[in-house]
This record gives C-alpha cells, sequence and structure tokens, in this order.
C-alpha cells in the first residue's frame, strides 16, 4: 500500500499488474475499504493483462479523514430526504469522482476502465460523465441512477443501515455489527460462511474503524440526488451489473441505470445481493475483463 496526495487530500493506494497494462480504477461503496475489492478478483483482472488500482475513498480506511466536519445525525438527515428538503454534506460525490481522478494524475494514468460498486458506482458514473477524456469504460455494479420514485430497500437491510456503529473502544461489539450488516445485505444465493465473513469484518477492523466518516458520505450520496440527466451524457461504453437478490439497492435500480446510459449492456446475476461474494468472483472478473477488453479491441 502506498498513500499519494490529490485533489487535496491524501488517498490511500495498492495496485498490480504491470504499469503499462491498461489501467482498471476499482472504486468501493459507502463507509466500505479498498480491501473490500478482493484479492481473488484484483489478481484475477492483472491476470487477465490489466493494471488493477484499488483506493480508499476519502473520509475511509487509510485516506484523508474529515474530522473538522460535524458528524450527521442519520435520522435527521433520512427524514429531510424523505420530505424533500435539502441536505448538507461537508463534501459531495463529485468531489470523490475528482479524487478520483486526481489519483489517475499523480499515477500516470491517462484513461482508465473505471469500475464502481454501490457508492462507487455513483462516483464511477460522475466521472464518466464529468470528466469523460479520463474515462476508457465504465463497469457500474450494484449501484443506480438516485432517480425518485425507484423501489427502496428491504426493512432489514434499511435497518441494518441506519443502526448507530458501535465505539471504537469494543472491538467484538464493531466485529458483531458488521457482520450483521452483511448478513443483512448479502447475497441469499451466495452465504458466506460465518468464519469467512468474521475473518473480513476482523480485517476491516484491524485496519481502520471511522464511523463517522460512513454518516458524511451516505450524506454526499443523499444529496446528490438523481443522476438520471447525467447518464445520459455518458458516452464510454459501459455494463452495468446487478443481482436479482439485491436487498439493499433492488434490481430495479440496476435496469433504471442502464436504461439512461446509451448502448450500456445489463447484466442481472440471479442469487446476488449487495456483497462480492467469494463464490461469484469467477464471474465478475469474467463479465469486467471481457468488457474491457472488447473496449480495448474496439478502440487500440
Amino acid at each position: 500500500m502506498a498513500v499519494v496526495s490529490a485533489n487535496g487530500i491524501e488517498i490511500a493506494y495498492d495496485e498490480r499488474g504491470k504499469p503499462n497494462n491498461p489501467a482498471i480504477l476499482l472504486i468501493m461503496g459507502l463507509g466500505t475499504q479498498m480491501i473490500a475489492w478482493p484479492e481473488e478478483l484484483c489478481d484475477g483482472l492483472a491476470a487477465r493483462g490489466f493494471r488493477v488500482v484499488r483506493f480508499d475513498n476519502r473520509d475511509i480506511g487509510l485516506s484523508t479523514k474529515f474530522e473538522g466536519a460535524k458528524p450527521v445525525n442519520l435520522t435527521t438527515l433520512f427524514l429531510r430526504a424523505f420530505i424533500g428538503l435539502p441536505v448538507r454534506s461537508p463534501y459531495t460525490l463529485s468531489d470523490m469522482a475528482r479524487d478520483a481522478v486526481g489519483l489517475m494524475d499523480r499515477l500516470g494514468i491517462d484513461r482508465a476502465h473505471v469500475v464502481g460498486a454501490s457508492m462507487g458506482g455513483m462516483i464511477g458514473q460522475i466521472v464518466a460523465a464529468e470528466h469523460p477524456a479520463r474515462v476508457r469504460s465504465l463497469v457500474s455494479i450494484m449501484s443506480t441512477s438516485g432517480a425518485r420514485g425507484l423501489p427502496t430497500a428491504k426493512s432489514e437491510a434499511m435497518a441494518a443501515l441506519r443502526k448507530p456503529r458501535p465505539d471504537a473502544r469494543d472491538r467484538e461489539a464493531a466485529i458483531q455489527h458488521g457482520m450483521y450488516v452483511y448478513r443483512a445485505i448479502g447475497s441469499p444465493g451466495f452465504v458466506t460462511p460465518e468464519a469467512e465473513l468474521r475473518q473480513k469484518v476482523e480485517r476491516a477492523f484491524d485496519r481502520s474503524y471511522y464511523p463517522a466518516g460512513v454518516g458524511r458520505q451516505l450524506a454526499a450520496i443523499v444529496a446528490n440526488g438523481s443522476r438520471v440527466e447525467l447518464l445520459k451524457r455518458i458516452t464510454a461504453p459501459t455494463l452495468v451489473i446487478h443481482g436479482a437478490d439485491d436487498p439493499l439497492v433492488p434490481l430495479a435500480a440496476g435496469k433504471d441505470t442502464a436504461a439512461h446510459i446509451k448502448g450500456a449492456r445489463f447484466e442481472i446475476i440471479p442469487g446476488m445481493g449487495h456483497d462480492l461474494p467469494t463464490a461469484l468472483l469467477p464471474r465478475l472478473v469474467e463479465s469486467i475483463a471481457v468488457h474491457c477488453q472488447a473496449v480495448e479491441l474496439a478502440h487500440g
């Protein structure tokens, strides 16, 4: 892992694959560190001929924390959003998109295949629309257009998202909470074994645990609103991947995303929820690699 200064903050990242290979930039989702991109997926893409870069978004992991900003009251945040009042956030998803582009600048990457999961998909959409010259192709995974009127999360998944995170001083409580969230949003057709799930959550906690950043990232999502008009500006070849059984961001959100991006391909994965289960990694590597390789072949 390394850290560079970009867009006025410090960004932690790592990479694999040959430096001269076409770049894939992986952007992770809400409150989730770059290590949530599984090693098997990263190594699999590198083995297919890509330079694979993943990084911690601002306010999470080992990148800059916005400790001077006020913590977000989630109850107030959701209430204001529900009744249509404006939501303030200390930074925006466009700021986070500029973080990604700034990291590319520092790494000497002119154009990248941008792959984002959940909130990372939203950020990737913004990169593709607002910085089109920097995007070779886009892959939006388990994400949404943010359009009003789309189906909402299942009650258990929403409850997990809203439940306050334990204090950092209670490691076991924090780990139990993390496992609870993963169970609530995970793939019903590809359930992660208990020992593997605990290991994943423990690793994330021991690397960095910063609940305040999750609230601020969530505020940035809510404040961003609908990206429907923005999606219509995307010209990069796009693949939208969504789980048929996603309890947090329902399948209709993926369909809506693909519908607003000209020429987008839409891939539905039965049994997949809102995670990247080990059993699905070979399929995800194949889907992403084939999409990116086709773009490379078509455009040289």
